[in-house]
């Protein structure tokens, strides 16, 4: 029988001074950008927090954190306590920005290639006069746009903001799609077109599965800038095409205490937009990062 050997330790490798200068500042940035993230977040979470709050804890200086939580801030906005009902607000806004969304993704992809793969004459032109639109101050237009919806008996109608939406987002929408179909291979389409396929079924078959993800951030970005805009709707609505945000603003009184009830009210209409990023996070990240590295 052979005497066991002893074996030596394993030494841990050194690594090179510049490789741990390098992982130091990686660390480094790593805290920051969790310690940033978390900052970001903490109105939020403080607005969520709130919310789970009683009127009388809410509105102390300073908050309550401790206090006991509860939900009767969603059920006053929800309507319980025999006020107004938020779901007619909440339809107006989800109508207006699906089918604006919609109308804005029909019009753009065309636009965008026959300025990206099929370009047309002076496109740099029909770009910059694109971008030109949304120079004009928003309450430059609002009164004859005004005049125009009151002469035509379209005011607090939804469809009204639909169109507006609309033309609103359709310049964004061409530009973002314009840099994302540059990327799209044009021997693709070549082949495509060779096997007989005409420019809707390029668009739908071709086009369109290449350049999703830049298609989900294009239609995030205008859902969630429809979602959001109060000018318009709280001049041209009333009571029929009534939206989330200008249901918001009612939440807000002269009298008695109401941070809770609008803190709830703020999770609520957020929520949406939450959950459409949520939901495409993946395709979002994809397509804004598309074309950032060639």
């Amino acid at each position: 029988m052979t005497a066991p050997t002893a074996t030596a330790p394993r030494v841990k490798p050194q690594l090179p001074p510049a490789a741990r200068r390098a992982k130091r500042r990686s660390t480094a940035l790593g805290v920051v950008a969790w310690v940033a993230g978390i900052g970001f977040c903490l109105p939020a979470l403080w607005m969520l927090l709130t919310s789970l709050h009683a009127e009388s804890d809410a509105a102390t200086n300073p908050p309550s954190i401790a206090a006991s939580l509860t939900l009767d801030g969603y059920r006053e906005f929800f309507g319980a306590g025999g006020g107004p009902t938020p779901w007619p607000s909440l339809i107006n806004s989800l109508s207006a920005s699906l089918f604006s969304t919609l109308l804005v993704l029909v019009l753009a992809i065309p636009a965008a290639y026959a300025l990206s793969i099929r370009r047309v004459r002076k496109w740099t032109d029909v770009m910059f006069f694109f971008l030109s639109t949304k120079m004009l101050p928003v309450v430059a237009g609002l009164l004859p746009i005004y005049l125009f919806a009151k002469n035509t008996g379209m005011l607090d109608n939804v469809w009204l903001l639909v169109l507006l939406y609309t033309s609103m987002n359709l310049p964004i929408a061409v530009w973002m799609m314009q840099s994302f179909l540059a990327d799209v291979p044009v021997s693709i389409i070549e082949a495509a077109q060779v096997d007989g396929a005409r420019l809707p079924t390029v668009l739908a078959r071709v086009v369109a599965p290449i350049a999703a993800p830049g298609i989900a951030a294009t239609a995030l970005i205008c859902f969630i800038f429809s979602w959001n805009e109060l000018l318009f709707a709280r001049v041209l609505t009333g009571v029929v095409a009534q939206t989330a945000p200008v249901y918001l603003i009612g939440v807000v009184t002269s009298q008695g205490l109401f941070l809770a009830q609008l803190c709830a009210a703020s999770v609520v209409v957020s929520l949406p937009v939450l959950a459409a990023g949520y939901a495409a996070q993946d395709k979002l990240v994809q397509g804004l990062s598309l074309g950032a590295v060639k």
